[in-house]
């Protein structure tokens, strides 16, 4: 073996599949288009219709030619030819080649995460679980948190409680799977510049801390290792290497070919013990001054680096060939203390996917624990363009690579949990994700972990149309404790033509416990006439959050040619939830009605939040529509574009925002300004995952290093890292002053508690970001929150003028601050008027009439709170304010309703705490105490949720 051991290759990325939930059927009674050549591979349903004949054919035949070539698994990196201009006047079905979706072949997807008939009760048992456990115990604990609250709508829990259980693990195995779980999370390997074993600077996620064995929690808040480390390997560095000295008493040589190696007989005997019975027990080596030593699979350069081994216990700068030769000789004669230092040292030295692939190999023929780890480390680092190797594939998903990895100690159901996910969003339907998913089976220990892994098996069988495994796969979880599962059950009957089996389950199941609004949706699916509305209804009533309810009454209307009234079914849900299906929905019933505009701004909205989106039912990119329909729409220059955004961003039309930026950033795509604006609006509508994209984006685009460091501090306040951002914010200003940079920092900062004297200075950090250059929409938020930072200092007069001038330069939002100044003025009139205001302006104004209701009597304030649950069921403070009122009128039992009702689709801290205090002054303890415990599971350190939590147990304690 050479000196050099790894040779370099560039590892090629292969391109990300398309994603999307579509459930959606085509309309079969429409003309099919004419077959394709061959097999197409796509999936889906077999209609697909188009229009025939008269104006538009070359158009509709450009369609099917598309149609014709394109498989389903079509990239977002495909191109295609530009739509002819002459072919702007068309019919609606020439742009609907699939026709328009039917009610009868609507379905809803089945959630592959955990859910649960009743949320708080597992909350609270997780909770305890957290609490009581032992300490060596709580990384698992954490990680049954993460699996539940991956079901969630907000990421930001499951990120607190994967760095929980990173925070907790004692193994190395797990350090490594859970810290690189970590970095997934947040996309770093789209980060130009970065690779995969780059420290971000955070002990927690750090390289080589995961290579440190022990249960140490606080060691995560230390200096990151990386810099530790390389402070010490420059102090190595400097120690000479020991060579061989003429005062040791060499007594034998070990006779390797025609060369011999000098040694120390007595020190190398105390390498092991069969060394030490090979020297000293008797065998004919112990009376030879010379053993020949040649068929040991040993060179001389190996052997001599053994013997120095032998006098000093260090491995110093030997080549890692030499190194490889030693591990195998520690193996072969159980050299313990050689073998750990060798693995050690080449653990510490794998840094490529090139380097893990070989090394990998010897590692696990070895037996070597931390080596194996380390090349582990890399592939789960590289994620998610390893998973397109196929040697790591081989070591993952056979049965084989998973003994291999488990007879050290490295095959886990967490590792599982972190692959399979992965591959459940690269793709559902692939061999690879199934294999994965039969390891996690294999892995699976806990009930919770069984009922996990059954249950995604079950949903992925049923998206390959293999119902049999997956009717048993989801009975399997049902009978480990998953009633959810019984609606796979379920499903997996009616895809067999077991319609009214399917129902009894379901129905079963709903009168057995607590209805859901997830049951209502299943059972009625196997329905018709009016039960199916009325169960839709009922769903709807329970879980407004549910799309398939809206989606499905939208087509019923469409059905019945009632276009107007289908839109306005959607646009319920779309006024507080954008949902990619909705927006293509609604796109399609746009199309529809001739309304291209409107589609067209539907489109550029969903490509904003899933740019590989595939259109009627995975035919069509969402890319191509785009092209198809920006014809059809009014022409914009970019100069129009700033101008439409002004007027939509004004007018808090958040969707209609992201349209215009989408089309903005297709004619300047490296506007990295334009990314973080997009971000702002993602974030504005609760779509985390897009708007960390977005960011990554404007940070990768960045022109400049102190605008790129701007958007690293927001990639990292908005996952957590709020001191980390606010070195990001303080370095970029050291390079240049900007407006973002100064608006970073005092945002960091106002996030906590301020007292006068940091107010102060956020005051002035926000007076200096104005003083930069920026747009108005920036300068409107940056004027609107000096006007909250002036409130909370109580300098009113100054809080005004900052928040006219917010609305002088169309920050629509500034209303809602100025009204609140009013109020603190006692002009409860003016603030009211002041409101009253942005609600005529605001598209979006569930937050508006929310607000309204602070300043007008109990009457007309329920009446706001009623429009804003109807806007957006998603806000909790209508049923807290509701709640508090009924409990003032001695009504408990609608308050507890009243709470109870959003809490079982939103299980939020504040709802939860104020439904427990409820229930601790009706009497019932161990309601409250459970609440609590639900509450404290999404913020263990909520101080008045311990305080209440405490008080509630005290009459159960003295029992």
């Amino acid at each position: 073996m050479q000196h050099n051991l790894f040779t370099t290759m560039r590892s090629l990325k292969l391109a990300e599949g398309c994603k999307g939930t579509q459930v959606y059927a085509l309309n079969p009674s429409a003309p099919p288009p004419p077959p394709p050549p061959g097999n197409s591979g796509g999936g889906g349903s077999g209609g697909t219709g188009g229009g025939g004949g008269g104006v538009g054919d070359k158009l509709l035949q450009h369609i099917q030619d598309h149609l014709r070539v394109n498989s389903v698994r079509s990239k977002s990196s495909r191109t295609y030819p530009p739509m002819n201009q002459t072919n702007a006047v068309v019919s609606p079905e020439f742009l609907l080649p699939c026709g328009l979706p039917v009610t009868d072949l609507l379905e809803p997807q089945i959630d592959p995460c955990l859910k649960f008939v009743d949320l708080v009760e597992k909350m609270a048992e997780v909770y305890l679980r957290i609490e009581n456990c032992p300490q060596f115990e709580k990384s698992g604990a954490f990680l049954e948190q993460c699996a539940i609250f991956r079901g969630l709508s907000d990421p930001k829990l499951f990120r607190r409680s994967l760095r929980s259980s990173r925070q907790h693990a004692v193994d190395v195995h797990a350090k490594v799977v859970l810290a690189s779980w970590l970095r997934f999370e947040r996309r770093e390997d789209e980060l130009i510049g970065t690779t995969s074993m780059d420290c971000c600077g955070r002990n927690l996620e750090c390289p080589k801390a995961t290579l440190v064995s022990g249960y140490d929690p606080e060691s995560v808040y230390d200096p990151c290792v990386c810099s530790r480390a390389s402070r010490s390997e420059m102090i190595d560095d400097d120690v000479p290497q020991c060579s061989t000295s003429e005062e040791e008493d060499y007594d034998m040589s070990f006779c390797i070919g025609d060369e011999e190696v000098r040694c120390v007989r007595y020190k190398i005997a105390s390498l092991s013990r069969p060394f030490k019975a090979m020297l000293y027990g008797g065998f004919r080596e112990m009376k030879r001054a010379t053993i020949n030593f040649t068929q040991n699979g040993i060179s001389v350069e190996g052997m001599r680096a053994a013997e120095i081994f032998s006098r000093t216990s260090k491995l110093d700068n030997f080549p890692s060939n030499v190194v490889l030769e030693l591990l195998k000789l520690a193996h072969r004669f159980c050299c313990d203390e050689l073998k750990s230092a060798c693995d050690s040292h080449l653990a510490h030295h794998v840094n490529s996917l090139d380097e893990a692939m070989l090394l990998i190999e010897y590692g696990l023929e070895e037996a070597s624990y931390l080596l194996v780890a380390a090349c582990l480390q890399v592939f789960l680092r590289e994620l998610p363009s390893s998973m397109h190797n196929p040697n790591v594939i081989k070591i993952f998903c056979s049965a084989d690579g998973r003994e291999r990895l488990a007879s050290l100690g490295h095959a886990s159901f967490t590792l599982y949990f972190f692959l399979s996910q992965i591959a459940m969003e690269d793709d559902m339907k692939s061999n690879t994700t199934v294999m994965l998913l039969e390891r996690l089976v294999e892995c699976a220990v806990e009930n919770w972990e069984k009922q996990l892994a059954y249950h995604q098996l079950g949903v992925v069988m049923l998206e390959r149309k293999e119902y049999k495994d997956a009717q048993r796969w989801f009975n399997t979880a049902a009978e480990a404790g998953h009633l959810y599962s019984l609606v796979g059950v379920a499903r997996s009957k009616f895809k067999r033509d077991h319609r009214y089996s399917a129902y009894k389950i379901i129905n079963s199941l709903i009168s057995d416990h607590t209805a859901t609004g997830w049951m209502h949706q299943e059972r009625s699916l196997y329905c018709s006439g009016k039960e199916k509305l009325l169960d839709l209804d009922t769903a709807t009533e329970l879980d407004p959050t549910l799309t398939f309810p809206y989606k499905f009454r939208a087509v019923a209307l469409v059905e019945e040619n009632q276009f107007g009234a289908a839109i306005s079914e959607l646009n319920k849900i779309l006024g507080f939830k954008a949902s990619p299906d909705c927006l293509e929905m609604r796109a399609w019933i746009s199309i529809g009605m001739e309304d291209y505009e409107g589609a067209l701004k539907d489109i550029r909205a969903l490509l904003t939040l899933e740019p590989n989106f595939m259109m009627f039912n995975w035919k069509i990119h969402g890319d191509h529509m785009v092209e198809l329909l920006r014809p059809l729409a009014q022409q914009w220059s970019q100069a129009d574009c700033w101008m439409q955004l002004y007027d939509r961003w004004s007018s808090v039309d958040d969707i209609g925002s992201l349209a215009v930026v989408h089309h903005m950033l297709a004619n300047d795509p490296g506007k990295s300004l334009l990314r973080f604006r997009q971000s702002l609006l993602l974030l504005r509508l609760n779509c985390q995952k897009a708007a960390m994209r977005s960011l990554r984006l404007a940070r990768n685009h960045s022109k400049s290093e102190h605008e790129r460091l701007v958007y690293e501090g927001w990639i990292l306040y908005d996952t957590g890292h709020r001191e980390e951002a606010l070195a990001k914010a303080e370095e970029s200003i050291s390079i240049q002053r900007s407006f973002e940079a100064f608006f970073l920092k005092a945002y960091a900062l106002a996030d906590s508690t301020l007292d006068p004297e940091s107010s102060s200075y956020v005051i002035q950090l926000l007076q200096e970001a104005l003083k930069c250059p920026s747009d108005g929409l920036r300068k409107g938020q940056a004027l609107n929150n000096l006007g909250s930072v002036y409130v909370d200092c109580e300098k009113l007069d100054l809080a005004a003028d900052c928040y006219t001038n917010a609305l002088t330069i169309k920050h629509t939002r500034a209303h809602q601050g100025l009204a609140r100044v009013y109020h603190l003025k006692n002009q409860r009139k003016a603030a009211y008027d002041e409101m009253t205001k942005l609600i005529e302006k605001a598209q979006n104004n569930a937050s508006a009439y929310e607000k309204r209701s602070e300043y007008c009597d109990r009457e007309m304030a329920q009446g706001d709170l009623g429009l804003a649950s109807q806007l957006d069921p998603l806000r909790t403070y209508p049923y807290r304010y509701r709640a508090a009122v009924l409990m003032d009128d001695h009504k408990e039992t609608e308050a507890i309703d009243e709470l109870s009702r959003a809490i079982s689709f939103k299980p939020d801290l504040q709802l939860l705490h104020l439904r427990a205090a409820f229930y601790d002054s009706m009497g019932e303890g161990a309601a409250a105490v459970k609440d609590c415990e639900a509450a404290l599971c999404i913020d263990p350190g909520h101080i008045d949720t311990l305080e209440l939590y405490q008080k509630a147990r005290e009459p159960n304690d003295q029992k």
